[in-house]
């Protein structure tokens, strides 16, 4: 195999190893991408019948895309922080653990989910191919990264170190002090009721959301012209993931707002955007999504709720399902068919539809509009409906930008921030998974000591901690991506995907360190495990997201 050419005396070993690494996965995707693009390209077209047929492999490109976007991520976060001097022995561990352990796995197989691992022979390649691009050095990096000895010094690091967050992420202050006041507020105000809130299938409690309001929690991407904080992305996924590591609910509530605010900000009219947003960013409106209906899960272009324009209003028909806090929202973004001759998304358009607020009692006191409750496993704290139309009223002043016919080029246009926060919440959520298993592992005493000293259960805790370093800077990457005003569906879409995985990985092996009380209703971590389990489904299914990523991949867009 060939020899790593000579490098720089001052230059830190891991950058330039992992960027080595980074060139070599970049040439076996090249090859891999080939490899399966002659199964499903005819005549320089993508035939949809062979990408379907072919789904092992074109879903497994996208993992494999995936992964080798985050050993890139690794590399560039290891250089970054060997340059600002903050690279210490926990960076290290956690890097080349988590390079040795993707590495290893790229070669080997990676799980797209229990029951499914996609090796290189399910992508055309052969081990010749494979070996000719792995060299020696990524052959040390595999050797001398996942081992027993630097997982049981990282687990010692982390017991030291006393902090939630495992390693320095990397970001600047104004964002570290962010994350700081939303850990506080978490801490103080979250964390402790969220069991309850669950348990009891309970709304969040109202002064909750007014507290996170005064955050500006709400606002946090809203330019300050309508009364927002002007922040980026960057500073969402950061919310997002604090908030989610109190509770998935808490977290989700700026989602909401977060797509309600973009959808007005990217096509809303002038009048529009001088109506809404500042209303979104102090919190006086919450929003929900209502796009989703029976029978059409991924599918939107295929929705069948009418809106029928009657002078200067249209009037709904029709019926929407997994709405998400529809009760006590003020603002619905309602996806309709506003043209009944045009079967496809360009016959859809998008409503700024007002309703007022209700309660359990009355859910909602609205004439034309009707919901049934969907009870659910986790994910609580909002609640879920399916929404009944039968002649409901909105003014046709709320049409989205004026025009019909858009809705769905608008909804797209959000997709990238959709799925980055997603990624965010996921990571949150690993990480409150992470902290209730080293908590109970530490005090859990069996056989004569504290049972975080058995090499499994502190083998767990290690690869929880490398994950998540993983995912979050993943879905940071695509967050700056977002906000230097670069497509970046594609990255976005590797965060979720990976970002979601791991959620449900560091949920279930807490679980596991937690023994018989794991699977206990008063054990938060049951609640953890449960909330884990929708971040694989909802803002598109891990299924939906391979393929889509593998579209970009074969299509060969930019």
């Amino acid at each position: 195999m060939p020899i790593a050419a000579s490098r720089p005396a001052a230059e830190h070993e891991l950058v330039a190893l992992s960027r080595e690494a980074t060139a070599a996965l970049d040439a076996l995707l090249a090859d891999a991408t080939v490899k399966v693009r002659e199964r499903v390209v005819v005549e320089g077209h993508t035939v949809s019948r062979l990408f379907d047929r072919e789904q092992r492999a074109t879903h497994g490109l996208a993992w494999l895309a995936t992964y080798v976007e985050a050993v890139r991520q690794l590399a560039a976060y290891t250089k970054r922080m060997v340059g600002a001097g903050s690279f210490g022995e926990l960076e290290e561990h956690l890097v080349r653990i988590g390079l040795g352990e993707y590495l290893a796995q790229i070669v080997g197989g990676i799980p797209m989910s229990q029951g499914e691992v996609v090796r290189p022979a399910d992508l055309g390649l052969s081990n010749a191919q494979v070996a000719a691009r792995i060299n020696r050095n990524v052959e040390g990096l595999i050797a001398s990264g996942n081992t027993a000895e630097r997982r049981a010094r990282l687990v010692e690091l982390i017991r030291a170190s006393h902090s939630a967050t495992v390693g320095q992420c990397g970001l600047d202050e104004t964002l570290e002090s962010i994350r700081e006041e939303m850990r506080r507020f978490a801490d103080s105000e979250v964390i402790g009721n969220a069991q309850t809130w669950h348990r009891t299938n309970s709304y969040i409690p109202l002064e909750i959301i007014a507290q996170m309001s005064e955050l500006g929690v709400f606002g946090l991407t809203i330019p300050e012209a309508f009364g927002g904080m002007g922040l980026g992305k960057e500073s969402m996924c950061v919310v997002s993931e604090e908030l989610s590591r109190g509770y998935i609910g808490v977290g989700s509530l700026g989602t909401r707002s977060e797509i309600a605010a973009e959808l007005i900000l990217g096509s809303g009219t002038s009048e529009q955007k001088e109506k809404w947003l500042p209303k979104i960013a102090s919190g006086q409106v919450l929003p929900t999504a209502v796009f989703t209906e029976p029978n059409v899960g991924s599918d939107l272009a295929s929705i069948k709720t009418r809106a029928v324009r009657e002078g200067n209003v249209y009037k709904i028909y029709g019926n929407k399902t997994w709405i998400t806090h529809p009760v006590r929202a003020d603002l619905m973004t309602l996806l309709v068919r506003t043209n009944p001759k045009e079967t496809g998304h360009r016959g859809l358009s998008m409503l700024l539809a007002e309703k007022p607020r209700g309660d359990d009692k009355n859910p909602f006191p609205a004439a034309g509009m009707s919901g049934t409750e969907i009870e659910v496993l986790g994910y609580r704290g909002m609640k879920e409906y399916e929404i009944a139309f039968d002649g409901f009223v909105v003014k046709a002043e709320n049409l989205l930008g004026g025009v019909e016919g858009l809705g769905f080029k608008q909804l797209m246009q959000t997709f990238e921030s959709a799925r980055i926060q997603t990624a965010a919440r996921a990571i949150g959520v690993a990480q409150a998974a992470m902290e209730r298993a080293l908590d109970y592992a530490q005090n859990r005493v069996q056989f004569g000591g504290p049972i975080v000293g058995f090499p499994r259960v502190a083998d767990k805790i290690a690869m929880m901690a490398t994950e998540i370093m993983i995912a979050r800077q993943l879905t940071y990457f695509a967050a700056r991506e977002k906000d230097s005003g670069r497509r970046c569906d594609l990255e976005a879409g590797m965060a979720k995907l990976l970002a979601a995985r791991v959620a449900w990985a560091a949920a279930d092996n807490a679980v596991q360190v937690h023994g018989g009380n794991g699977f206990a209703l008063e054990f938060p971590v049951s609640r953890i495990l449960c909330d884990a389990r929708i971040l694989n489904i909802f803002e598109g299914a891990a299924e939906i997201q391979a393929q889509v990523i593998a579209r970009r991949l074969l299509d060969g867009t930019n």
